[in-house]
């Protein structure tokens, strides 16, 4: 029965909606733009927000730097990295076993000459790494040539790849690609080019950088260092000493242990140890959950208790991450306003018009209440009435805000996304504007006394 009476009132209402089709349209015209400026700017906002979300993690904001950690002798503490704690193994652990991790790579510094020819240059950064390291970058598009591979890391390949300010001071117009160029007096081919990357946030030029694997930086640069090192010292001493002190290279100063001497004082094992881990959270929300997964992997695979016994430390981008969470944060604030600004001017103008269909349809409702019917059946017909309108404007606002949206993207090239919960929550907020602002009039209606109501003129 209940539901027989709420169906006979809608169909009331519709009729009386279809009596005034002009005034409908009129009606529904305040919810149709507001609706449809809501959907539009939130989709053009979204696609905003990632599109800045995308040039700040470009520029490292959901990069996570893995450091080694501080040294002690004598209780004098050389500072963060002067350990040898890391291992290419626990790059592939953080790649293989941490879901909120992108992507890792290692990382070897160097620092020297590069030459070609009669041209030199000091780059401000050389790199040893694998090909890992330009999609923690976010840096994969490449000018000209590629990127080396793993098999070149394995295999520890003089191969490199340079930055645009490199390949500019070298080579001066030329191509780059498949010449030689010398790094620390060692040869390397250039197989690759980046694309330019312009200067981060603290204004150094990140494009004046070399890459290789770093297998080659560690055992043929860093190994060439160092035999540089010991062969300059050597000659100094020799020539500086008139006479033999020390016995020449045929002659052991030590003598040789024996097998079972070997096995009775085992030398400890070296491992390879790279000078960082840079690593990309999958979003900058997740960095928290991918600073915790590293942090519990590290200590699992290096034996560590105590979080005060950590042998590493892992940096953010904090600045970068807050400028991204503000900017964020202040756009949605501005669509929310404006939101907020068209749905209040669309529910004035269905409140309004809903006052004028009361007063003009004054003697009906006095009617209708002369021949039974209730105070909340008048008020359910006209509430009926303010939602059915607000519904079918948010409906035609919707369509209306995307396709906006389209063609703006068409046009204008404008970065926009769909946004779902924009949409279903149009549809909710159209249908509380219609109870909201059509509330008072429906309740105006039904107060109306019958008698005075069909004296009405």
């Amino acid at each position: 029965m209940r539901l027989f009476r709420v169906m006979r009132i809608l169909r009331t209402a519709l009729r009386a909606i279809r009596k005034n089709p002009m005034r409908t349209a009129l009606t529904m015209l305040g919810i149709i733009i507001g609706v449809g400026a809501v959907i539009a700017m939130m989709e053009i906002g979204t696609g905003s927000s990632d599109a800045i979300a995308k040039t700040i993690a470009k520029m490292g904001a959901n990069t996570l730097l893995v450091l080694p950690g501080a040294a002690t002798s004598g209780g004098i503490g050389f500072g963060a990295g002067s350990s040898m704690t890391l291992t290419p193994q626990d790059c592939d652990a953080i790649i293989r076993d941490c879901p909120a991790v992108k992507s890792a790579a290692p990382l070897v510094r160097a620092r020297g000459q590069a030459v070609y020819q009669d041209r030199n240059w000091v780059p401000m950064s050389i790199y040893g790494t694998t090909e890992n390291y330009l999609n923690v970058r976010d840096w994969t598009d490449m000018a000209e040539g590629e990127i080396f591979t793993d098999k070149d890391v394995r295999n520890s390949t003089k191969v490199c790849i340079i930055g645009q300010t490199i390949a500019r001071e070298l080579f001066q117009g030329s191509s780059p690609i498949g010449k030689e160029m010398r790094v620390l007096n060692i040869s390397f081919k250039v197989v690759g080019v980046l694309s330019s990357k312009g200067a981060n946030m603290m204004g150094m030029d990140q494009d004046d950088i070399i890459l290789a694997p770093w297998t080659t930086i560690k055992f043929r640069v860093g190994a060439s260092s160092s035999t540089s090192s010991s062969t300059t010292s050597s000659t100094t001493s020799t020539t500086s000493s008139p006479s033999q002190l020390y016995p020449n290279s045929q002659t052991s100063l030590y003598p040789v242990p024996s097998n079972t001497q070997a096995a009775d004082n085992p030398q400890p094992a070296r491992f390879t140890n790279v000078d960082q881990i840079v690593a990309a959270a999958n979003s900058t929300v997740e960095i928290p959950q991918a600073i915790n997964e590293i942090t519990a992997l590290l200590r699992e695979r290096h034996r560590i208790r105590n979080p005060k016994d950590d042998d590493f430390n892992i940096r953010n981008m904090t600045e970068m991450t807050n400028a991204l969470s503000s900017t964020t944060t202040l756009m949605t604030k501005l669509l929310l306003a404006v939101a907020l600004i068209s749905l209040i001017v669309g529910g004035v103008g269905i409140m309004n018009i809903m006052l004028v269909s009361v007063t003009e349809r004054t003697r009906e409702i006095g009617l209708r209440m002369a021949v039974g019917a209730r105070a909340k059946d008048i008020l359910r017909q006209f509430l009926i009435e303010a939602v059915v309108l607000c519904l079918a404007g948010g409906i035609l606002g919707i369509i209306l805000g995307c396709g906006g949206s389209y063609l703006i993207t068409r046009f204008l090239r404008w970065p926009t996304e769909t946004s779902v919960p924009a949409i279903v929550a149009s549809v909710i907020v159209s249908a509380s504007v219609g109870i909201v602002f059509g509330y008072y009039p429906a309740w105006k209606a039904s107060r109306l006394d019958p008698i005075e109501a069909l004296r009405y003129e």
